[in-house]
């Protein structure tokens, strides 16, 4: 076949193949998308993915991983608009998303519990729940530590049950575009890296699934897994709009393994401890942040069930433990650990002095022991095994904890259909930004879900885009690609100190704790490093191109991130949700102080009907802000809704 006179079986010597839809991914996302696409009848569809068990749904999870949902037990009232209100009560989320991750959530578990998900029930059939983190009803769902691997899993089977390609060891590279169209993507060969001069692979398409999952490698300090990436860097160079990049979720987390310590793990009542980084000084650090020593116990046993950081919960709340833990960590430059072979302060715990919830729960529990490892043995011994399964004994080790990212609310523009601004390139998953500053916990997990419906429905419907990739166009950005594997080369490589150190400014100065001159210093920075990317980013081996592209993809999605905080900033934005942006002076009256050291004012919520989205044009990053969407009003009759579906599946 030939276009423009190029022959695109090959472009410089660089195979192409052809799919209606490619789906990139292989976690709970990607695998629905492709399992949607198939049942529907587009059955000429192919994933590509970077490593086939990499990724976050599969590895990853936390003390009781949640699936969110409509309420589908006992007498609690709930409605498909009760439950996306709450959606939306947290700020800065469009209303036609909440509104559809309601509607289409009950769908979507049931599917899930269908292919196998063994999400539990009474014995009259009901699916129990319970209530999760800004959640007013009871509509949470799991099945333990694993829920989102046993989701990935299951949709997996059933994916090759129906045989359709799997590209393994691609690594997704370009989002081939013309005219603001997508046509298709470019992969980096993992298997081909030094078999062959430019070891990409092409394919061409109608539509792209993007389910890359969230931007996880521009933070050191994460609860991803080490195998999880993300490609949101390809996307912004595309063209495709982020949206609420500012906002993240950041937890306490363990360092090695990467998981969240939520739950029982904080119920528990472990020793916080610090040392300096040769392993000695150790000395409980609480103490010098929070003063009461009933209050400190009190605040370690709420961060269970309040995991994320939050703002609100700052004052006098559990979050001032994240803040002890960070400051010790970047600011003091030690290590923290939590200790379950000892109490917390003393070396008893006086029961008839604890708060009453926490006592209460414990007795309830049947909890009531002398040590923290005896009573997170008691409440929950699968979250000691969990960590015996890496070589941690909590009996007698420590566990090395940090404040992590862990999720980010924010990511690729989207419409009704998780279409990004570019024509036929969707998003979904977290690589698609439908949370604003709050959202339910396990709220990810049914949003992927949802997004996949919705973005395979949209495809059944819109077979065919009338517009066709022009040859020229996709031979200039397929010499992009070949410049940038060429130019590389070097006598001494760069990418894994580029990578450690640009992570690590992110973790110290774009996470839970955010000044405005830092943010500025470490934009230019990024800026610096990509403007002189041929000087800069250097390898010696073609076995390095995975992590030269990675450190490509890090440096991009970082100036977005990083303009998307300086721009919020500049525009009057405060501390919301897991941020703080610190004031740079304590001579203002409504700012409020933390442990003397860091001052901020609180958002009140006076601009969480507001998005903020930014994007790149001619390499240089904007910005735009508009109203959110409300939550659509259900007027039209029955007859006449049948009948668009009849007409059109309700897809326009």
């Amino acid at each position: 076949m030939m276009t423009d006179g190029i022959d695109i079986d090959a472009v410089r010597g660089i195979p192409v193949k052809r799919y209606h839809t490619i789906i990139v991914g292989t976690g709970a996302a990607g695998y629905a998308a492709t399992d949607c696409l198939y049942r529907y009848g587009v059955t000429d569809i192919a994933i590509v993915t970077e490593g086939r068990t990499m990724g976050t749904s599969r590895n990853t999870g936390s003390d009781k991983q949640t699936y969110y949902k409509l309420t589908l037990c006992g007498e609690q009232q709930d409605s498909v608009r009760d439950m996306a209100k709450t959606l939306f009560s947290g700020q800065c989320m469009d209303g036609e998303h909440a509104l559809a991750e309601s509607a289409l959530s009950v769908k979507r578990f049931l599917k899930l519990a269908d292919l196998g998900v063994p999400f539990p029930t009474n014995r009259y059939g009901e699916y129990v729940g319970y209530k999760t983190d800004h959640d007013p009803k009871q509509r949470a769902a799991s099945i333990g530590p694993y829920t989102s691997r046993a989701m990935t899993q299951a949709l997996e089977k059933a994916v090759l049950a129906e045989s359709i390609p799997i590209y393994d060891q691609m690594q997704v590279v370009q989002i081939l575009t013309d005219c603001g169209v997508c046509h298709g993507v470019v992969c980096l060969s993992l298997n081909e890296l030094e078999k062959t001069q430019y070891p990409f692979q092409i394919f061409l398409s109608e539509f792209v699934i993007y389910a890359t999952g969230g931007p996880a490698g521009i933070y050191r300090d994460s609860v991803y897994p080490e195998s999880q990436h993300g490609a949101s860097g390809v996307a912004f160079i595309a063209g495709a709009a982020g949206k609420n990049l500012t906002e993240w979720q950041y937890g306490i987390a363990s360092v090695k393994p990467r998981w969240n310590v939520s739950g029982s793990y904080m119920q528990a009542l472990p020793r916080f401890i610090s040392v300096d980084q040769d392993g000695r000084d150790e000395r409980e650090f609480l103490q010098d942040y929070l003063k009461e020593e009933d209050s400190i116990l009190e605040k370690i046993f709420l961060k269970g069930y309040e995991w994320p950081f939050d703002v609100k919960k700052l004052e006098n709340g559990s979050s001032l433990v994240d803040m002890a833990v960070y400051l010790e960590i970047v600011k003091n430059k030690r290590r923290v650990f939590l200790d379950y072979t000892r109490n917390p302060l003393k070396e008893k715990l006086d029961y008839q002095r604890l708060p009453k919830t926490v006592f209460d729960y414990l007795r309830r529990v049947d909890a009531l022991y002398d040590l923290p490892f005896e009573r997170l043995l008691a409440m929950n011994e699968p979250a000691v095994q969990f960590y015996r399964d890496y070589g941690i004994d909590l009996k007698k080790d420590r566990l090395e904890i940090a404040v992590c990212a862990q999720h980010n609310n924010g990511g690729l523009s989207v419409d009704l259909w998780w279409q990004t601004n570019i024509q036929g390139l969707f998003a979904i998953g977290e690589a698609a930004g439908t949370h604003g500053v709050y959202r339910p916990g396990g709220s990810a997990l049914n949003a992927g879900q949802v997004g996949a419906e919705r973005a395979a429905l949209f495809i059944l419907r819109h077979p065919d885009k009338k517009n066709k990739m022009s040859g020229k166009i996709l031979e200039k950005q397929v010499n992009v690609l070949c410049e940038f594997t060429d130019k590389v080369m070097g006598k001494q490589s760069t990418v894994t100190q580029i990578q450690n150190s640009i992570s690590s400014n992110m973790s110290e100065v774009a996470a839970i704790l955010r000044k405005p001159d830092d943010i500025r210093r470490n934009l230019e920075r990024v800026e610096w490093l990509l403007k002189y990317w041929k000087k800069n980013i250097k390898i010696t081996s073609a076995k390095e191109l995975r992590e030269a592209f990675l450190v490509r993809d890090m440096l991009i999605s970082q100036r977005l991130y990083l303009f998307a905080m300086k721009d919020y900033i500049e525009q009057g934005g405060k501390s919301r949700g897991s941020a703080v942006y610190c004031q740079a002076t304590k001579d203002v009256d409504s700012q409020k102080n933390i442990f003397n050291t860091v001052y901020y004012e609180a958002d009140t919520g006076e601009k969480g009907n507001i998005i903020q989205e930014v994007y790149l044009k001619n390499g240089i990053p904007y910005s735009r802000y508009r109203l959110v969407n409300p939550i659509p009003e259900d007027e039209e009759a029955f007859e006449k809704v049948w009948k668009k579906y009849r007409e059109n599946g309700n897809v326009y």
